[in-house]
Order: structure tokens, then sequence, then C-alpha cells
């Protein structure tokens, strides 16, 4: 597990002196935005003072203030069909023409649509759907499905996990850095082990073991707890792609059935494509009672997010459980409906499958060359390069993926940074084999200077 020093450095540091260097570098003008900015806006780890200013996103770029352009592999995970996608943008430029709000009470054929849109990728097709203006709402009204549906009040997630930035949320997360200094938070929360607990064991021993032992866990809580409800998870972890094996889910989705939890997935920032199979849930041949959507399901637009209920859980007629302002969001349901057509008609499953292969085949390159790099985890376009001192001790280096990715940044690429010292890339499903030549090249050349 990780230590609390760790777990306050998740992502990228925005105070230290990499960034401070960092901006020096930027021209006058971007300079003094970036501190007009950080006078107007609360300051946050991670977030705010801001690492640059932005003039362009399009495609898999971005492009800076000064005009230098960036091939974003991080794009907060929501631009799976590309950055101001022209077939998306045209939907939602048609929608606001001819109906830019639907107010609460009514409906409309694009709110259907794009429900039913949803509903169809699943296998089982046995959903119901509530759309929520966030990521972290949906969760929380996942909860409440939960506790209604089930009528027990308790949950189960994982250390380690991130489920959004709302009170609820955090209660649920396993980050340290969201719930420092919060006091108490949401009753009812208890954390089990997540399967990435164990990753010092995990490339030594047998992945069932540990993940027997993560269930094991699981299952004293539930039977030293009692009144749990629900179990939620991130199928996949995005932050620093941890990828449990497929006998971890079927177990795990029998223990729910055997005692009448619901099975909760947040799939906010990895479905729609990016793991190789549109919803994430679907690489591991089980499906969730309840599953959370958010992020790229807006096309990259609109902040849109969803939760999909199994329809025999549909019990909630005599409370209001989400009660948005924008419960059925025009241009959200346009959105949804013009990205998972495009999706579908430029075959970008198929590409993401086909670019990951080039991608395992580039990293197993620099795996065998680099000592530095003491992991790597990829499942679709959703990959991360773990950083350590060396692959005996497996220590972590902070210092070395921060180095890398100011390198990388001044060379045109651009990624996160997990759990301190994780190299985290989630290309857009349109990424090319040129654009992925270039980030590994690059990065590349970022290890050799870095390590000097």
């Amino acid at each position: 597990m990780l230590t609390k020093a760790e777990l306050t450095r998740e992502g990228d540091v925005n105070t230290s002196a990499h960034r401070e260097t960092w901006v020096n570098c930027l021209a006058k003008e971007s300079r003094e935005l970036l501190r007009a900015d950080e006078a107007v806006f609360m300051r946050q780890a991670m977030s705010t003072p801001c690492l640059n200013v932005i003039a362009d996103a399009r495609g898999c770029y971005i492009t800076d203030k000064d005009g230098k352009q960036y091939l974003d592999f991080h794009g907060n995970s929501l631009h799976q069909v590309g950055y101001k996608n022209p077939y998306v943008l045209e939907a939602v430029k048609k929608q606001f023409d001819e109906l830019p709000f639907i107010p609460r009470r009514y409906t409309a054929d694009i709110a259907v649509q794009a429900a039913s849109a949803l509903i169809k990728k699943t296998r089982s097709r046995e959903f119901k759907v509530l759309f929520t203006p966030s990521g972290a709402a949906a969760i929380g009204l996942a909860l409440k499905i939960a506790r209604k549906a089930t009528g027990r009040h308790k949950v189960i997630s994982l250390w380690e996990s991130f489920h959004g930035a709302g009170f609820d949320s955090i209660a649920v997360g396993g980050e340290y850095a969201f719930n420092k200094d919060m006091g108490p938070l949401l009753a009812g929360c208890i954390k089990a082990i997540p399967y990435n607990g164990y990753r010092n064991l995990i490339n030594s021993t047998c992945q069932q073991t540990v993940a027997d032992f993560c269930l094991d866990y699981i299952e004293y809580i539930i039977k030293n707890e009692g009144d749990i409800g629900a179990i939620l998870l991130e199928p996949i972890r995005a932050t620093d792609t941890h990828i449990p094996p497929q006998a971890y889910f079927h177990r795990l989705r029998q223990i729910c059935d055997q005692e009448g939890i619901l099975l909760i997935f947040d799939e906010i920032p990895t479905a729609l494509g990016r793991s190789g199979e549109f919803y994430v849930h679907q690489n591991f041949g089980v499906e969730p009672d309840i599953l959370v959507l958010g992020k790229g399901l807006g096309g990259g637009l609109i902040p849109q997010a969803a939760v999909l209920t199994k329809a025999k859980y549909d019990c909630a007629q005599d409370i209001s459980l989400g009660h948005y302002t924008h419960e059925k969001p025009a241009a959200g349901c346009a959105a949804i409906c013009a990205a998972l057509r495009y999706i579908d008609e430029y075959n970008l499953l198929e590409n993401c499958r086909t670019q990951s292969a080039l991608a395992a085949q580039y990293a197993a390159i620099l795996c065998r060359q680099y000592d530095c790099i003491g992991d790597f985890r990829i499942a679709g376009l959703l990959m991360s390069f773990e950083i350590v001192k060396d692959r005996i001790s497996k220590a972590k280096d902070a210092e070395l993926a921060e180095n890398i990715l100011y390198y990388c940044l001044e060379h045109g690429l651009s990624f996160k940074i997990s759990a301190g010292n994780c190299i985290t890339w989630h290309p857009p499903l349109i990424v090319t084999p040129e654009q992925l030549s270039f980030a590994f090249d690059v990065f590349e050349k970022a290890i050799k200077g870095c390590m000097k």
C-alpha cells in the first residue's frame, strides 16, 4: 500500500521547481495570463496554478498561446473521438438551433435516442438510464439507487480509487489528496484492499493468488460488517492502469449475487472504447448492476455523465433521485448520439485494438532496455509506465518521472503523472501509428536525457 506521503502526490505537482522552470520559459504574454488566472481562481493541487495557456484543441493535439503544438495523451480522459470533432460539433450546433433545452418533466426525441444508444451498447440491454451533469454527481446518484434498491446504506469501495471530487464521491474514493483535512465524510463507506494494493507481488506471485486475497478480505468485511448494499470499483483503474484478472470479476460478481449486493462499476474515464471494448467490463465477461459513465460521453464538448441501472432496480418512483436542472440535456444527448455514431462508423474500436498492439510492441522494447521502467500495463489505449529507481527494489522514482514529463512537454508530448511515478497515456481512439511512433520516440529520448 502507498504511504500517506505518497498518497498526497497523486498527480503532477504544480508547485515544484520543475513547474516554475517550465513556466518561466513560456512567452511573456503566457506568463502574464497564468498570473492573472491564479489571481482569480482558487488554488488547488494538480490544477491551479496552471501549466500553460491553451489557444486551440483539435484532433489529438492542443496548441498553446505561443503557437506550440502538443500531441495530447492526457485530455482529461474525454477526447476519445478527438478534440473539436467536426461530426459531434455539427450535431451539437444543430441541436442548439432546434431545441437547446428540455425543461424538467418533459422529454424529446434526442433524449430517448441517447439513452437507448447507451443501453444498446450493453450485452444484456436490460438497463435504464439517468443523466447527470458530472461524473461525481453520477457516483452520488449510483449510491442513492443502491441504498433505495437494497434498503442498506453501507458501501465497500477501494483504497487508492478515484470517483470524483464531490463530498460523497471523495468518501468512497481512496485518494488522500482529495479527502485530506475534510473531516467526517459520508457515513457507511468502508474501504477494502484494491487488486493493485500488492503491486510488488503481482509480477512475482500468481495473479490469482493476489486477487483471491483481496476478495477474501471483501468477504470478511461483508461477514463482519453487515448491511452492505453495494460494492463500487473501477474495473480498470484509470490513473495508473491496474488490470485485475478475469477470474477476479467472476468471483466478485458471484459474491454480490450471493449476498444481494449491487455491483457498481465506475467507468467514467475508461469507457467508450478506450479499453478495447465499448464498456470496460466487457473485457471481463461480467455485467454490473449499475454502470457510471462520464467524461468522453459528451464527445469532448459537453459536460455529460450517465448512470445505467439494471431495469429490475427501477424502484425509486416515490423519491427524487437526481432532479437536476439538466435532467434530460438536449445538447448533451446530441453529443452522446454523435460520439457513439462516430465511434461505430469510423471503426474506432478496431483502431484502438490495432494501435494498442503497436504500443505494446514499442513498450516491450523500452522495458527490455531501461531498468527505470518497473512495469508497463496496457488495456486498449489505457497505458501506464511505472518509473522506479531499479527493478529489484521497485522503489518509486517520482523525481525521474517528473523530469521525463517536462522533457516530453518541451518536445511536444503531453500526458499526466499518476500515483507520483506512473506515466499514464490515454490517447484518443483516432490516434495513428505515426503519432504513436512520435510519442514513443520522444519518451525514449526523455528517458535517455533524464537519466544522465
